[in-house]
């Protein structure tokens, strides 16, 4: 529902990071006019929202992020959203400020900011408002909540998706830069793909639930909504962490790939639903051609454990964590709750403890299948909804359809998969479509590294700010993750090479070609095999070809351990003035090896030698 107002329009409409970085690079001392502008643009009367910050309450982050300027010595490095307004689903705490979960009856004023709340101002970003949610993010559908349905932004009679329905329509709209949602069975996924946005469902346990209203407290996860992948990635970095505070908080173990290698494998069901909605099965097959075009490798594989795991979300012994994490509601006031959310949460009474750990078991057997399933696949790629339905047609069948959307989202956090849903293109009838890619547990800069390639390949405009997305924005490049290491490879580990096995079988991936600064000798070693060069920094050397590939932390260590000598790994200086690790060679190798420094690379030397001899 676009904002009716009594408000001004703000000139900040649909900025993404990369905008607002360069706006007070020009203007910086315009931090108070600029977000008083952004305050001024939201409308009361516009149901995505459920609060907007008071005067004083923004003057409060604007005193606080001077502060932190201050201490930078004016150096805005140290906070890459200086002064960038974004939206918290009314279920996330903000210190000083309401937190309903959409119900009035549960209300209550929350004394300290929610873990992620907190490191996001502390990275400089300033909250405008907290938004509308299906009540208890119960619900996929953005219609169970006493402050009205959240109409979907491209057209009113439809549904927006939920739970995270307001967060992902001001979103949408382009009212803030980003905005966080929460995702147990997809209420970060569902909206997005409703409203042509991205949504980041991260791994459980990496962006903290401290200070979040418990929907599943096993199964729940803080979500991140934005324009673009760059910017969801870039804020789930500067959200996540690990949080002691948190039981279900973890640490990363830094096994999985930073990115998908440049032909990926991507599973597909092998069944597909739409439940008769003919132009999102047509807006599917078009986004898997796309994928086929863009050079994926697709394969359909045996999604039956995944259907029958995303049923236990609702349909089994899982839905009386949300009669626990509803609580005192309930049981003292349930008239106050939504009613088709009051069904639902009291369906969790039926089952018994016994119940319960034979849904665990079960889960546990289905989540291994599906892990297993995806093993050799660096992707799944499903529809994000199967359909979508009209605020009539949710009135007629709110659990049934509610469950329709859920068919490719409810199993994600029950199997411990992470996930990416991204625009696909507009259906025949002007409505959005989207695809999810899914992939184990901390594979979500994996997954972001693709969905940046695929934003770019469709070129959609902004959410529904009807705003086209810039060139520069694709020239943002993928923070180099401290979850990998960046190793140059100069001869039997490049692509093709007999020794690349090495990197690839430990989730290493190809990030570049590039050259070593002109300062370098490039041998072929004597008597190793298979044959293997040594490169040797000199005096008036020259440039040598290399690859530079991003292994995973934990796996860097039994890579290097293999090298034999008298090869090793040390820092090489590249021609453009970076520094990463890279192969080196001991001295003492170098009077038996062959100078092939003029080849200006191992792959040229080994063509030359393949190369048939003129007479």
């Amino acid at each position: 529902m676009a904002a009716t107002s009594d408000s001004v329009t703000s000139p900040y409409r649909g900025f993404t990071l990369r905008e607002w970085q360069q706006h007070y690079r020009t203007a910086p001392d315009s931090l108070r006019t600029t977000l008083s502008l952004v305050s001024g643009s939201l409308s009361k009367t516009d149901n995505a929202w459920l609060y907007l910050a008071t005067a004083e309450q923004l003057e409060a982050q604007i005193t606080r992020l001077e502060t932190l300027r201050s201490q930078a010595e004016g150096s805005l490095s140290a906070l890459p959203l200086f002064g960038v307004p974004f939206a918290v689903k009314d279920n996330i705490d903000i210190a000083g400020w309401p937190t309903t979960a959409a119900c009035p009856a549960f209300a209550y004023t929350a004394q300290a900011d929610a873990t992620v709340v907190a490191n996001l101002k502390a990275k400089g970003a300033i909250v405008i408002g907290k938004t509308n949610l299906d009540q208890f993010a119960t619900g996929l559908v953005g219609t169970r909540s006493p402050f009205g349905a959240v109409r979907n932004t491209f057209n009113p009679q439809y549904v927006s998706g939920g739970s995270s329905s307001g967060s992902a329509s001001v979103l949408a709209r382009g009212l803030v830069a980003f905005s966080l949602g929460t995702d147990t069975a997809g209420s970060g996924r569902v909206p997005a793909g409703f409203n042509n946005i991205v949504g980041l469902k991260p791994t459980k346990g990496w962006l903290s639930n401290t200070g979040v209203v418990p929907a599943c407290r096993l199964n729940d996860a803080v979500s991140v909504f934005a324009l673009t992948v760059a910017d969801a990635q870039t804020v789930a970095h500067a959200a996540g962490g690990y949080d002691a505070a948190d039981t279900y908080s973890r640490k990363n173990p830094h096994t999985a790939p930073f990115a998908l290698p440049l032909q990926p494998r991507i599973a597909v069901p092998d069944r597909l639903e739409f439940f008769g909605d003919d132009l999102a099965e047509a807006a599917f097959s078009e986004a898997l051609e796309r994928l086929r075009q863009n050079g994926v490798t697709l394969e359909t594989i045996d999604f039956t454990p995944f259907r029958e795991l995303a049923g236990q979300l609702y349909y089994g012994a899982w839905v009386a964590e949300r009669t626990v994490a509803v609580g005192a509601v309930f049981e003292e006031n349930p008239e106050a709750m939504d009613p088709v959310v009051r069904g639902i949460v009291a369906s969790g009474l039926n089952y018994t403890a016994c119940d319960a750990w034979r849904a665990e078991y079960l889960r546990a057997e289905l989540a291994r299948k599906i892990n297993l399933a995806l093993e050799g696949f660096d992707a799944l790629v499903v529809p994000t909804s199967p359909t979508i339905r009209t605020l009539e047609e949710m009135a007629q069948e709110p659990v049934l359809y509610n469950s329709q959307f859920g068919i490719y989202t409810n199993f994600t956090n029950l199997a411990d998969l992470s996930a990416l849903a991204l625009p696909a293109g507009m259906r025949a009838d002007s409505l959005p479509a989207g695809i999810t890619l899914i992939a184990p547990a901390w594979h979500d800069d994996a997954l972001a590294s693709f969905g940046r390639q695929w934003q770019r390949s469709l070129n959609l405009p902004l959410g529904a700010t009807g705003l086209a997305v810039k060139p520069e924005e694709f020239m943002v490049s993928a923070p180099l993750s401290p979850a990998c290491v960046r190793v140059a490879v100069v001869g039997a580990h490049l692509t093709g090479m007999p020794l690349n096995f090495q990197l690839t079988r430990r989730n290493a991936v190809r990030a570049e070609q590039t050259t070593t600064a002109a300062r370098y000798k490039l041998y072929a070693l004597a008597n190793t095999t298979p044959p293997k060069p040594g490169l040797v920094r000199v005096e008036g050397g020259s440039a040598i070809i290399v690859e530079l590939w991003d292994i995973p932390l934990a796996r860097f260590g039994e890579f290097v351990a293999e090298i034999p000598a008298p090869l090793g790994i040390g820092s090489l200086e590249l021609a453009d003035g970076r520094t990463v690790k890279g192969f080196i060679c001991e001295p003492w190798a170098i009077p038996d090896a062959t100078d092939i420094t003029h080849f200006g690379g191992w792959r040229s030397y080994i063509q030359s030698l393949n190369s048939p001899v003129k007479s």
